[in-house]
């Protein structure tokens, strides 16, 4: 089943574990896609080898912005009409406060979808939403579905 058979098929039945059990990378970040009114939300869900510093605990940032970048690529994948995986241009991560070791959620936002780059927005948090522990902007590089 190639990405877009995929896609369809997680629209179709609501299904996102479709997606994220063809990425190896997420079943190692313990990553799942949830709907949540409406919106599409990552979830890394905690585990020890997440910690990057023991002493705090704290969860390690390339764990974090792994987050974001993966909620980044799946939310494109659920809006656009892409018959590749995005592939990432650049990505910059703001890191606002130790990720705790609990499980953490994000959320991305396409800010500007062009024929060939989008632009992706996305916010990290643990218990509060309204207190973000990163945020990423990232551009991302599509092939339109119409080829």
């Amino acid at each position: 089943m190639n990405v877009a058979e995929r896609i369809a098929e997680a629209r179709r039945t609501r299904d996102l574990a479709a997606l994220t059990d063809a990425v190896p990378y997420a079943a190692f970040l313990g990553f799942s896609l949830t709907l949540l009114d409406g919106e599409l939300v990552g979830k890394m869900r905690y585990a020890d080898h997440l910690i990057g510093n023991p002493a705090l605990p704290a969860l390690h940032g390339g764990a974090i912005g792994a987050l974001l970048e993966s909620t980044a690529i799946f939310q494109i994948l659920w809006d656009a009409e892409t018959i590749v995986l995005p592939k990432t241009v650049n990505i910059t991560v703001d890191y606002l406060r130790s990720g705790r070791p609990l499980d953490t959620f994000a959320r991305g936002i396409i800010t500007k979808h062009g024929r060939r780059v989008v632009n992706v927005r996305v916010e990290a948090w643990q218990e509060d939403r309204t207190r973000p522990i990163a945020l990423a902007n990232g551009h991302f590089l599509i092939l339109p579905g119409d080829g």
